[in-house]
């Protein structure tokens, strides 16, 4: 059988839970969304959580609900996703990309200090460090830095549900725990930890923003008799506003989740400490297997606080290893081509060359199979083969 680089794992469970709520009063805007908010914002240490459709989605709401206007300059890695980037274009704002660090993988905070330091100060907007491939981001630091330039902080941590680093007082900081950042998101694609189908969450420890950000979810629709802005005789009301009534007061966004879908995630999201715990398994093997390979120039290790979405190796011949493995039935993936030498980003001035540390990855890294239902055969099978290509 074939063995992919991800994959879901859905049990009878999962099943029956999706079944019971399908069979209930409420398919969307129902009491499964904020049962999974609720439980979601306690996994991760966060005061709120809005659940949403995707983990687009809950870019583009961030984005939204911190204002980003048109011509402001926002910083992040290229090697993400590229929603982590076309969120700010979504709003019109202008996408830097800052290098990474070629030992972590993660955005370079000196290199976003030096894109700050050459700028007249209020050029910049924000920043969007990524905890790509489920290694956490140090955002303590760029709490700091972002402070002394007047930025906020959304943490793409789409990787790393259950991650966490360590603080300057020996602090455990889950990732999307709103101590750093001002809103963090993730997504509930059948590959990530959690899987709903599709899916994503913003966590937030901000009051004023968690509340814009419900609001947006829906269309920017407000259906609360304290809010509303029209009078009550407009509504149609006597001494109060009467029950059908609502107000669009910003434009929003239709990026609400379905009931099921949460009723899944939640299902899931009760299995995630089990299910993290086998990723770090697999990791711990794969290092160890590789650090007798001579041909690995770098992996993803055997970090603490490391979420283990993927595995990632850099090889030389990374594109015969590739094939290789594919014609064994082993489909490995590539994360990420960098964000900004995608055409839509070239078209808007980035070329090669201009993140140096980040193209190199790209030309040798190679994402392994790495998710909890994974065999020890099947791992070892990924790992012989690896190790007879080189050998040959």
């Amino acid at each position: 059988m074939a063995i992919p680089y991800g994959k879901q794992h859905i049990t009878q469970e999962d099943i029956q839970v999706v079944i019971e709520t399908l069979q209930s009063d409420f398919l969307t805007q129902g009491p499964k969304i904020l049962e999974f908010e609720e439980a979601f914002a306690k996994y991760v240490g966060a005061k709120y959580a809005v659940a949403v459709a995707n983990g687009t989605a809950a870019l583009h709401l961030c984005a939204l609900a911190l204002d980003v206007k048109e011509g402001q300059k926002v910083i992040t890695t290229p090697i993400t996703f590229a929603a982590s980037a076309n969120c700010i274009r979504y709003c019109g704002g202008d996408v830097i990309f800052a290098d990474i660090d070629p030992k972590t993988y993660l955005l370079d905070i000196n290199s976003v200090r030096d894109l700050l330091e050459a700028a007249p100060k209020g050029t910049y907007a924000g920043i969007i460090p990524v905890d790509f491939a489920g290694r956490p981001v140090d955002l303590e630091a760029f709490r700091i830095l972002a402070d002394e330039f007047g930025l906020w902080i959304i943490e793409d941590a789409c990787h790393a549900p259950g991650g966490y680093f360590i603080d300057s007082k020996a602090n455990k900081q889950l990732c999307g725990n709103g101590v750093f950042a001002d809103l963090a998101i993730f997504s509930f694609h059948p590959v990530k930890h959690i899987a709903s189908g599709e899916g994503g969450m913003i966590t937030t420890n901000d009051e004023f923003l968690y509340r814009r950000l419900l609001q947006l979810r829906t269309h920017g629709i407000v259906k609360n008799d304290d809010a509303y802005q029209n009078s009550i005789e407009f509504a149609g009301g006597k001494d109060s506003y009467p029950q059908w009534y609502m107000e669009m007061q910003m434009l929003g966004y239709n990026y609400r989740i379905t009931d099921f879908q949460a009723a899944l995630g939640n299902s899931q999201l009760k299995r995630a400490e089990q299910g993290l715990e086998r990723r770090k398994e697999i990791a711990s093997i794969y290092s160890k297997a590789f650090a007798t390979i001579p041909n690995i120039k770098g992996q993803s290790g055997d970090v603490d606080g490391h979420a283990y979405h993927l595995y990632v190796i850099e090889v030389p011949k990374r594109k015969e290893l590739y094939d290789y493995l594919r014609a064994n039935d082993v489909f490995a993936q590539i994360h990420y081509i960098p964000c900004h030498l995608m055409p839509y980003y070239r078209q808007l001035g980035w070329k090669e060359g201009d993140r140096p540390n980040a193209e190199k990855y790209y030309k040798q890294c190679i994402s392994l199979p790495m998710y909890p239902t994974l065999t020890q055969d099947e791992q070892q099978i990924v790992i012989d083969l690896i190790a007879k290509f080189y050998a040959e």
